[in-house]
């Protein structure tokens, strides 16, 4: 991707991630665009087509003369996604985002395959640098499509799927957990669903969805799984220490 494509993007992701985080409440003016570009180290027009494509997400709300102001992300307010698990938020992505990448692969142009394209080599990167987990290239990707399905109601759910990912505290941290072990057949499963695009074949392109999200389930499940077999021999542990008589009968059997 050229520099300028990246460089706008990365900042339109951090500032989701500011607003997201509350530091950029709802409600509340964005610092002016110098100020901005000092914190995030990029030209002020850089700075400009971050906040229109905020703006595009309709996350903000530009008013001229008198500032930038941050939009409330509906059906994310409180903490209603706090108890969601990410087997939850799992079977809800393969259900919503299998169907929205069958309606793209009918929808999408040359120019967004191509923007997906260098996510793709984003999400190369990052997985050889093992930042795969951090999920910036992965969330412009699954973002790309909801976009090229020129329906803002599954790019609007597509967006608030994000935003229970990254913030649920059981979603987040499960999710970092196989992430952090699974960069290169991850690159590998959007590939599919990337050249199932170029194909304009929405039965495949849901399929490879389909076959993204299963293994990440069944991934998430197996660490469920050995996380409480853990647990089990640890309180088995602690049961035998506490009430161990070897002390009084040195040769006791175990």
């Amino acid at each position: 991707m050229s520099n300028g494509k990246r460089l706008y993007r990365d900042v339109m992701e951090k500032m989701l991630d500011l607003i997201d985080s509350g530091e950029y409440p709802a409600g509340g003016r964005l610092p002016p665009e110098r100020e901005l570009a000092d914190r995030f180290g990029v030209s002020r027009p850089t700075v400009r087509e971050a906040i229109i494509a905020l703006e595009a997400l309709e996350r903000v709300n530009v008013k001229t003369g008198s500032g930038i102001y941050v939009l409330e992300h509906p059906g994310l307010g409180g903490s209603a996604y706090q108890d969601i698990s990410p087997f939850e938020l799992t079977e809800a992505r393969a259900l919503i985002e299998g169907e929205a990448v069958a309606l793209a692969a009918n929808m999408i142009t040359d120019k967004e395959l191509e923007e997906l394209r260098y996510t793709l080599d984003d999400m190369a990167q990052e997985s050889d640098q093992g930042e795969l987990a951090d999920g910036d290239a992965d969330r412009a990707f699954h973002h790309l499509i909801a976009v090229a399905t020129r329906n803002k109601m599954l790019l609007l759910i597509t967006d608030q799927l994000w935003h229970v990912r990254n913030h649920a505290p059981q979603v987040h941290g499960a999710y970092k957990a196989i992430c952090d072990t699974d960069g290169a057949k991850r690159v590998e499963e959007h590939r599919e669903i990337y050249e199932a695009l170029v194909r304009r074949d929405a039965d495949a392109a849901r399929k490879a969805m389909h076959v993204h999200f299963s293994r990440i389930l069944n991934k998430l499940i197996a660490t469920s799984e050995a996380e409480k077999v853990e647990k089990i021999r640890q309180q088995s542990e602690e049961v035998r220490r506490r009430f161990s008589l070897d002390h009084l009968v040195p040769n006791a059997p175990h």
